[in-house]
């Protein structure tokens, strides 16, 4: 395996990472419209408090799949033809999720208005479930030949630690959705995210728990890769700790880091057990290799290159948009009390 083949390997784990930590915040605050806001004002100033950054959060997403594709196309080609039906259940999620911005915005009663925001919880609900189901149905090991054609039965992509899996990246964007808003709305409603995350928090102890049972279980990733695997689990634990000791203190940007740790945490764990794997088959011999997954070292080079003019650009960018909207939203929500000032839900 080349430096290159290495460097993209990490890169598009850290795509996905990105991905989860910025995104999953935007699901966290779709979910908490229906867990946490009490009424349809509350409802809107939580999408109002994503309005500004969910579109650009998404890209992430976009960029990590244009990536694997350039880079490992053998890699894109088995996980989107043999993951395909819960590919485009996030595609639809997505999608659902992404229109009821401007459809709420631009909703002419409340009733309107409320079938959208429902449509924006449902979204921000079932992409995380459908997408953390996938990358812990894949480390599992599918049903592959040689040649990299993925069979993946129902029961392959849908078992326990799948919907493990889904269940925990679902939990874990909704308390970090919850940090973001405790950054982002005003003294009460911030103290009142805080305060929900005290309390739910407990669930993750026990779901961490059952996550490592199985996936000693079903994986070999404690096996294959002991110390770093545990090391990550570790500190997955403590940032968990730190985020619920962080919420008890009503210090909203430490829980707030420390969820954001938790998630990127999620995506070293999956990445560091597959190395140096792109697809794990049940039968070992026909595991597809980082280096036989490969483009050409000139196509990676020229990929690098771009890579480093452009990645400063891009985080500079993401950068400057949350400091230019760093303040915290006014409590009495503008959408009532003016017309058309539900447009500010759109990016």
């Amino acid at each position: 395996m080349s430096f290159l083949q290495g460097l993209w390997f990490f890169v598009i784990a850290l795509l996905f990472a990105l991905f989860l930590v910025l995104d999953g915040l935007d699901f966290g605050v779709g979910m908490s419209t229906r867990f946490v806001a009490e009424n349809g004002r509350e409802r809107s100033l939580f999408m109002r408090a994503i309005g500004p950054h969910w579109d650009g959060n998404e890209v992430w997403l976009i960029t990590a799949g244009g990536a694997m594709f350039a880079a490992f196309p053998l890699w894109y080609a088995s996980l989107f033809s043999g993951y395909y039906i819960l590919l485009f259940l996030v595609l639809v999620a997505l999608i659902l999720r992404g229109v009821s911005f401007e459809f709420a915005a631009h909703a002419l009663t409340d009733r309107e208005r409320s079938v959208w925001q429902w449509a924006n919880f449902v979204g921000s609900l079932f992409a995380p479930f459908f997408l953390g189901m996938m990358l812990t149905s894949l480390i599992q090991g599918v049903p592959m030949d040689k040649q990299g054609n993925v069979w993946a039965s129902f029961f392959d992509v849908f078992n326990w630690l799948s919907v493990v899996g889904g269940i925990a990246t679902v939990f874990f964007c909704f308390v970090h959705g919850l940090h973001f808003l405790s950054l982002k709305l005003d003294h009460d409603l911030s103290r009142k995210m805080l305060n929900v995350t005290q309390k739910i928090y407990w669930i993750a102890y026990p779901a961490l728990v059952v996550f490592v049972i199985l996936a000693l279980i079903f994986t070999d990733f404690y096996a294959a890769r002991p110390v770093s695997s545990w090391l990550i689990t570790v500190v997955i634990l403590a940032t968990t700790i730190s985020g619920h000791a962080a919420a008890f203190a009503h210090r909203g940007g430490w829980a707030f880091v420390s969820s954001a740790v938790t998630l990127a945490g999620i995506i070293a764990f999956i990445f560091n057990g597959l190395f140096p794997r792109v697809m794990i088959a049940t039968n070992p011999a026909n595991d597809l290799l980082i280096k036989d997954a490969s483009a050409s070292p000139y196509t990676m080079g020229i990929m690098t290159v771009v890579l480093c003019v452009l990645l400063p650009v891009v985080v500079a960018y993401f950068v400057w948009s949350y400091a230019l909207q760093r303040k915290r939203l006014p409590a009495i929500d503008a959408a009532e009390s003016k017309p058309n000032a539900n447009l500010e839900y759109a990016g």
